[in-house]
């Protein structure tokens, strides 16, 4: 049972809540974080200091969605990175599944571990379904290089959104 809940809710279906810190704006402080990596290294928003950042959250490895829009950002990697923006992907799921996720996939940016899901509710994008499962929804922030948010996307189309984050990266970056 527990499980068809888990794909209902992978699916967008209901049966859940959000947890949620004080809702996040445009021009707000970004979080910080301090997460390992698919390697294990670790890495934290200030790393990112000086630069544009899309941070991606996403529900889990290996699921239909996920892998498409991590797929797709992996196809357009070279036109983001050519704006001089990085790209990292953040969900609950071990390094040791990070570390698959991106092999298979030939992934080219880094996958965050956020095991206990502290950095998703950070950013007002933690799902919790019935206290038994929680996971990242599929929410991307545009973090500038002041550290502040520069764009928050909550509806997201794992089909085409690696091409919206590019249309809106060409506004934002100069």
């Amino acid at each position: 049972m527990l499980a068809a809940f888990g794909v209902v809710a992978l699916c967008g279906g209901g049966f859940g809540s959000t947890a949620q810190a004080a809702q996040l704006q445009v021009g707000d402080a970004a979080p910080g974080f301090n997460l390992p990596d698919q390697a294990g290294a670790l890495h934290s928003l200030a790393d990112y200091r000086g630069k544009w950042l899309v941070l991606y959250f996403y529900p889990k490895d290996e699921t239909p969605g996920c892998t498409t829009e991590a797929c797709q950002f992996r196809d357009d990697i070279a036109t983001i990175q050519g704006m001089g923006v990085t790209v990292v992907g953040v969900s609950e799921d071990s390094i040791a599944s990070h570390e698959r996720f991106a092999k298979k996939y030939h992934l080219p940016f880094t996958l965050l571990a956020d095991d206990d899901g502290k950095v998703a509710a950070e950013y007002d994008s933690l799902f919790s379904m019935l206290g038994m499962m929680k996971f990242a929804k599929r929410h991307t922030f545009i973090i500038n290089p002041q550290g502040r948010l520069a764009a928050i996307f909550t509806d997201v189309d794992p089909k085409d959104h690696s091409r919206q984050i590019i249309e809106a990266l060409k506004k934002l970056v100069h």
